[in-house]
């Protein structure tokens, strides 16, 4: 039982909670609360380091170290290289998406309309805390690649532009690409793409979260002709 909060494995996790950058060093993460623990197991992937509230360590000194608003009963350190990588025929590549809650949703998104995803430099860490709980477990599932990995067309989505997104039949492999709300995509990642759609929106309405465009693209692809 631990009992101390100088504990190695206390500190380690805290500083793998608080830095991306940490994460990227050590190449681990961890892994909060009994849903997400059995979502990695059912992805077969295993634990280095697995600590129970009660069993392995106390209650307090765990939820002391833990970004969770209610206390997790159990957290683990996993490695990020098994976390799963590769391209599946349909994807989405984000451009610096920067929001770690975007990047977790686009991830269940994903799972939901076998797809994988692709990250550009500048995106959230998809092992970051905020990342992991709105992935609700699909980070343990979907395929993870960089940004220009994926084959096949591109299609950038695009705020304003002709030809509306429902209108395309694009075929597979395929992948939408997705910018970041406020800046959108650079013009030269719009011209390296083989087409343009966009998605129409009612009168005065702004833009889409990037997380909800994902899922309207990948949805649209899936539909029936």
């Amino acid at each position: 039982m631990i009992t101390s909060a100088s504990n190695p494995k206390l500190r380690l996790m805290h500083r793998l909670l608080e830095s991306r950058r940490q994460r990227e060093k050590e190449g681990l993460f961890v892994v909060e609360g009994e849903d997400l623990v059995q979502a990695a197991d059912d992805g077969s992937i295993e634990p280095i380091e697995l600590l129970r509230a009660g069993e392995d360590v106390e209650q307090e000194l765990l939820a002391r170290v833990s970004t969770m608003a209610h206390p997790p009963r159990v957290v683990g350190i996993y490695r990020r290289e098994s976390l799963p990588r590769g391209v599946e025929p349909l994807s989405l590549s984000l451009w610096h998406v920067a929001d770690p809650g975007n990047v977790g949703t686009i991830l269940r998104t994903a799972d939901a309309f076998g797809a994988s995803v692709a990250l550009s430099p500048g995106c959230a860490d998809p092992t970051a805390p905020k990342a992991l709980r709105a992935s609700a477990g699909a980070v343990f599932r979907v395929p993870i690649a960089g940004f220009g990995e994926p084959d096949g067309k591109r299609i950038a989505l695009v705020s304003d532009g002709d030809r509306p997104l429902a209108g395309l039949d694009p075929g597979v492999p395929v992948t939408y690409v997705l910018g970041a709300e406020r800046a959108g995509l650079p013009e030269e990642v719009v011209a390296a793409c083989d087409e343009q759609a966009t998605i129409p929106l009612a009168e005065g309405a702004e833009s889409l979260n990037v997380a909800i465009a994902g899922a309207i693209a990948l949805y649209e692809h899936r539909r029936p002709r």
